[in-house]
């Protein structure tokens, strides 16, 4: 997705966590049992080992015993959990407030976007897919599909997308990339998928690159891409945590979906992202 020039060599990003905790570094599977810290869930096996599961509350008509693992170690730091995304050690918070979100939205998968170069894979970025928990009671038709279910049908993440609940993308830089590039890179993968732009298309995409274009985007950087209504994007930046404002918003519901589809239609550019919402959404929908 993004281009060579501005790629070096390949490293994995491992971002500093002060007087961090260690919960569990090798979750296991065993049997569950409920604790008091919201929204998660100690998994206890016959070795006494344990980790901590994310998990949503459920619509009042679902059942109990929903929890999901991200196949990933789960941190504490100070109030926050995390959960460590395996491949580029990058941690992303269980939870989150963003700006122009009505409330808290809850983390469903992580993946990593990864390109080639002379057979050596090198890792671009590590990303996460925030959702609202309501979006869960839009999908009771997908009740007891496994995984490989979920992501073979597009109806599904169309659901999703066409929910009137917030939802939203993170993506965390594992390198130094220049926002031309990275902009250039979106802009490659979003265009074949608006086949008649309109004007307001054509707006949405000057808008959406001139937030980009000619801001370096340092290793670390945040940004978020959240989708509070089909027809609309908020594209949030910052180089120092969790962003405090809207940078751009993007209005059309063609360029809003060709993002979305991107990471989650029938060719996603980080399959394992897809992969780990899949197995995500199969846990909730139990």
């Amino acid at each position: 997705m993004l281009e060579a020039e501005a790629i070096c060599a390949p490293a994995l990003l491992q971002l500093p966590i002060p007087n961090r905790k260690c919960i569990s570094s090798k979750p296991r599977i065993g049997f569950l049992k409920r604790i008091s810290i919201p929204n998660v869930l100690l998994c206890q096996t016959h070795h006494h080992s344990c980790s901590l599961f994310s998990t949503f509350p459920l619509p009042k008509d679902s059942r109990a015993h929903t929890n999901f693992s991200l196949n990933a170690s789960s941190y504490s730091v100070g109030s926050a959990e995390y959960i460590e995304e395996p491949a580029t050690n990058v941690r992303f918070q269980t939870s989150l407030s963003l700006p122009g979100c009505s409330s808290s939205l809850a983390l469903l998968g992580t993946g990593y976007r990864e390109k080639v170069f002379a057979i050596i894979g090198v890792k671009v970025y590590a990303a996460g897919l925030y959702v609202n928990q309501s979006i869960f009671s839009n999908l009771n038709a997908w009740k007891g599909r496994s995984a490989a279910e979920i992501q073979k049908d597009p109806s599904l993440f169309s659901s999703i997308f066409q929910s009137p609940f917030e939802k939203s993308l993170q993506i965390i830089l594992v390198r130094d990339v220049d926002g031309k590039t990275f902009w250039d890179a979106l802009n490659d993968a979003i265009s074949p998928r608006i086949k008649s732009p309109t004007p307001v298309d054509e707006f949405a995409l000057s808008t959406f690159r001139s937030t980009f274009e000619g801001q370096p985007l340092k290793k670390g950087t945040f940004i978020f891409l959240t989708w509070p209504l089909p027809s609309k994007m908020l594209v949030s930046i910052s180089s120092n945590g969790l962003p405090s404002i809207v940078d751009a918003t993007i209005e059309s519901e063609n360029v809003s979906f060709a993002l979305f589809d991107v990471f989650f239609g029938d060719t996603p550019v980080s399959p394992p992202l897809k992969a780990s919402v899949a197995t995500g959404l199969e846990s909730i929908l139990k």
